[in-house]
């Protein structure tokens, strides 16, 4: 049985809305329109370069405080400083290398995409969890499957 494209996005979106994960509605939104409005062409670039974009859009809104003053070169060396400011330092990169082999999992295997986001709904609804991203989740899901090979080879 397949099911029609625009109908798994209308569930994605309903999944984002019910799971107040609004970016995950938008986009399947925007995707939605795109295909409604037959512009599928654009489909391999954004699927090519998305990712990249996103990113960069990321990073920027992360450095804001940094190009606004807010943060300064003192605060800077308190994170060198104090064991507050190593274990930001040592979670964060570990964050960003999970981040990365979820991004690598999510290019190999798209369609774990569904599981993630029914998987925060659950987070959400009954962990009283905050939706923070499918990537991360990704991440965890990477991590989780290469446990599971060592353990169980």
């Amino acid at each position: 049985m397949t099911m029609k494209p625009e109908l798994l996005l209308v569930i994605l979106i309903v999944i984002g809305i019910v799971g107040r994960s609004p970016i995950i509605a938008t986009a399947a939104s925007l995707l939605l329109i795109l295909k409604l409005t037959h512009l599928e062409r654009l489909f391999p670039a954004v699927e090519r370069r998305g990712l990249e974009i996103g990113l960069l859009f990321l990073t920027i809104a992360v450095l804001v405080p940094f190009a606004t003053g807010r943060i300064s070169i003192k605060e800077v060396w308190a994170v060198f400083t104090s064991w507050t400011g190593i274990f930001a330092l040592a979670g964060g990169a570990i964050a960003t290398y999970m981040n990365g082999k979820g991004l690598d999992l999510l290019k190999v295997d798209p369609q774990l995409m569904i599981g993630l986001v029914l998987g925060s709904i659950f987070g959400i609804l009954f962990l009283r969890g905050i939706p923070v991203g499918p990537l991360m989740a990704a991440g965890i899901t990477a991590f989780l499957l290469k446990l599971f090979d060592w353990l169980l080879p």
